[in-house]
């Protein structure tokens, strides 16, 4: 066997584990490079959601402001809305209460109404009296009348008042008895409230009644013959014509 001297054994087995060191250093350099660019790829991932988030989180803030503002538009466009509804149910509910109230004084209100009414008939001029009372004492009874409501009460309570006020307006004409000592049928005329006359069939005959007096006062000639003219004209026997004839009370006072 060749003799190799000890320095170069020494060198070579040095050589070798250089070699040996500098092959492990490289693969930990690499195993260190490859660890950090996974750490990098990690972190920019990290980095990347993150921005992302963020990115949703600024949209979900602009979605929210705009829907805060649409929200803030819509209640000023309802707040007048909301203020009339508002002032309607407090009329309602005032209106409820009233009606109430009202219905709790109904009955006492129409008996007022009803003895006005013959207050106003028997001091009334006295055209259809007999009539005009029978009314006001139906309607007594009908005040009475458990089977009736109190609307229709009303209803017929108001129907009376209306052809009352109605007599006021027409200008009527009618066969009837003419009381006294010696009743007779006449023809009668009535012209509202102002003028109430009568006239014999031969036509002869008439009067006015005079209501502060309370009695029949005779015409002439002249204005019997506006009281032929005045039946004619209701009987559409002629066409309307003025009419010149005294009253039976101050216009003033008709009604």
């Amino acid at each position: 066997m060749p003799y190799r001297k000890p320095w170069i054994r020494w060198g070579v087995a040095g050589l070798a584990l250089t070699l040996a060191a500098s092959a492990s250093a490289q693969s930990s350099l690499r195993d260190e490079a490859l660890d950090a660019q996974r750490t990098q790829a990690e972190l920019q991932e990290r980095i990347d959601n993150a921005d992302e988030a963020v990115r949703e989180q600024l949209r979900e803030l602009r979605q929210a402001r705009e829907e805060t503002r649409r929200l803030r538009a819509y209640n000023q466009e309802l707040a007048p809305v909301v203020e009339r509804q508002a002032a309607t149910l407090e009329e309602r509910r005032s209106g409820v209460e009233s009606l109430a109230e009202t219905r709790e004084a109904l009955p006492g209100m129409m008996r007022e109404m009803v003895e006005r009414l013959r207050a106003w008939v028997e001091h009334d001029m006295p055209f259809l009296r007999d009539e005009r009372l029978a009314r006001v004492a139906s309607l007594e009874s009908t005040l009475s009348a458990a089977d009736l409501s109190s609307a229709e009460k009303l209803e017929r309570v108001l129907a009376a008042w209306r052809a009352e006020l109605d007599y006021g307006r027409e200008l009527d004409a009618w066969r009837g008895e003419l009381p006294g000592d010696t009743p007779r049928e006449v023809n009668f005329l009535r012209i509202g409230r102002i003028g109430w006359y009568y006239l014999t069939p031969d036509g002869h005959q008439g009067g006015v009644w005079k209501a502060e007096a309370g009695e029949w006062q005779s015409l002439d000639e002249s204005a019997l013959a506006e009281i032929r003219k005045g039946l004619r004209i209701v009987r559409e026997q002629r066409a309307p014509a003025m009419l010149d004839l005294p009253v039976s009370q101050p216009v003033e006072d008709a009604s």
